[in-house]
């Protein structure tokens, strides 16, 4: 573990995809600053064969290979020491591997992983990874959207740049924070910028009006419009909330 204040640790087996975009803007800067690590660990190394084989076929048949639990299981040793308990208890924070069958990442979540030291997060590939080396390790099963993608690794850089902009220092205006979508459990009103009027569209009067509570109201209402059109699931929970 590094000296600074949050670390990612990433398994893969196409490391040299990190950075990426995480190596640019916010993140970026913050990384090259101290503010936060990052490791990519190549779970290749440690397939036992000559070819360094990674998956193999699935038992029932079907299309597509799974990642083997021996090679993923030494892969976490090495990195993580022990699973279960003793894996928390040497403070290793938690193990998060990307899948579309995993529980909706959301907003909550992030902001208790970037109050860990450090997380780490396995990367499958082709069908996913054998069952049985998950629930031995006690992997929390996490998905990013109700979609596919080819691998773990673009899922493990939303999530890891959805930590860091929480980190302290990363950030440079605390009250953008507070007003993002699903703060308070509702979606991010509309902005506007200069010019003040645009193809014939104008910003609303009460934004540049300089009356703030009126500005506040407009904005909640806003808030409260969006997330009722588009993200019923959400209103129904913040109305749940409030009552």
């Amino acid at each position: 573990m590094s000296g600074v204040g949050w670390t990612a640790r990433v398994l893969t087996l196409f490391p040299e995809m990190f950075p990426g975009p995480l190596g640019h803007s916010l993140a970026g800067k913050a990384l090259a600053a101290g503010l936060w690590s990052l490791e990519a660990v190549d779970i290749r190394y440690f397939a036992g064969d000559k070819h360094r084989s990674v998956d193999d076929a699935a038992f029932g048949g079907g299309p597509g290979l799974v990642m083997r639990p021996d090679v993923i299981d030494a892969a976490l040793a090495a990195v993580m020491g022990a699973p279960g308990p003793e894996r928390e208890h040497a403070g290793a924070g938690p193990l998060i591997y990307l899948t579309p069958r995993g529980r909706p990442l959301t907003q909550d979540r992030v902001q208790a992983l970037a109050a860990e030291r450090q997380v780490t997060v396995l990367c499958g590939r082709y069908e996913g990874v054998d069952q049985r080396v998950l629930d031995a390790w006690q992997v929390e099963e996490v998905s990013v959207g109700d979609y596919v993608l080819s691998g773990g690794e673009p899922a493990a850089i939303v999530l890891i740049d959805a930590c860091v902009r929480l980190l302290p220092g990363v950030m440079g205006d605390a009250e953008t924070l507070a007003e993002e979508s699903f703060e308070g459990g509702l979606l991010e009103y509309p902005h506007y910028t200069r010019p003040q009027e645009w193809r014939g569209r104008k910003v609303p009067e009460v934004l540049a009006s300089g009356h703030h509570e009126n500005i506040r109201a407009w904005r909640r209402a806003q808030s409260e419009e969006t997330t009722r059109e588009r993200r019923p699931d959400l209103w129904a929970r913040h109305q749940a909330v409030r009552q």
